[in-house]
């Protein structure tokens, strides 16, 4: 229902665009955003945007990643710049409707290496 794309291979203060998708199972979609997790560690929240486009995010992320959506698309994007080796994680995108479901992709590994 969640389909997530974008995730590679980059060096130290390259770039990365990821994007999910929503299929069309999910309805009044409220808010999207992208959670991350890396080896040993918990997920934690990178960014959200709301349905009206408030976002929020990570302190640690502020500054150089960007989130946005296209509405007509239920597509949720984030571009990553200035990756640092400790952006490294398993990238998930989340989504919940105004209904309470709530919703993740299936993960995609972004990798920041020399």
């Amino acid at each position: 229902q969640l389909q997530a794309s974008g995730g590679g291979l980059v060096q130290p203060g390259g770039s990365l665009r990821l994007s999910c998708a929503a299929s069309g199972s999910i309805f009044s979609i409220n808010a999207m955003g992208w959670y991350r997790q890396a080896p040993g560690k918990q997920r934690e929240l990178v960014a959200t945007i709301t349905n009206g486009g408030s976002t929020n995010y990570a302190d640690s992320v502020k500054g150089r990643f960007t989130i946005s959506r296209d509405n007509a698309k239920n597509t949720v994007y984030l571009q990553m710049n200035s990756l640092k080796p400790e952006d490294t994680a398993v990238y998930y995108c989340n989504v919940d409707n105004f209904v309470g479901n709530d919703y993740w992709g299936q993960g995609t590994q972004d990798t920041v290496s020399s």
